[in-house]
């Protein structure tokens, strides 16, 4: 299971790019795996803090979204298998640097998101989502 953090403020949304496979030097929101007898929730809030550096709270106990990534190897064959949660997340403190599993982590305006490398399977929940993050970023 892994998990993701949408952050937004001020029409931006909080970017990574990756260090780490699957997806090294993609962009994604950040996030990772929950530990075994982790709670989704404190796996999302640990994982922004590894990451980036920055405290956040989760803005609502439902995910934006679930859905699977599934990522094959050069003989078709599963290599990765993750379900994903992304929760909408705010800021609360903390001051934001790459670290660990990140090369580089950036506010980006939404409207510039779809610029970046993304990672397949946060441009599929960019483009399912879009609308919606910008509605979104207006109000957390």
């Amino acid at each position: 299971v892994g998990v993701g953090a949408v952050i937004l403020q001020n029409g931006k949304i909080l970017l990574v790019k990756r260090k780490a496979e699957p997806g090294r030097g993609k962009w994604s929101v950040p996030g990772g795996t929950v530990h075994v007898g982790e709670r989704a929730r404190d796996a999302t809030i640990r994982e922004v803090r590894e990451e980036c550096g920055l405290d956040i709270e989760i803005v609502d106990d439902r995910p934006l979204d679930v859905f699977d990534s599934i990522i094959l190897d050069e003989k078709g064959r599963i290599r990765y298998h993750f379900t994903l949660l992304d929760f909408l997340s705010r800021q609360r403190g903390g001051t934001l640097k790459a670290a660990e599993d990140a090369e580089e982590a950036r506010w980006v305006p939404i409207e510039d998101v779809e610029r970046y490398d993304l990672t397949s399977s946060f441009r599929a929940f960019f483009e399912k989502h879009e609308d919606e993050l910008k509605r979104l970023s207006s109000s957390v």
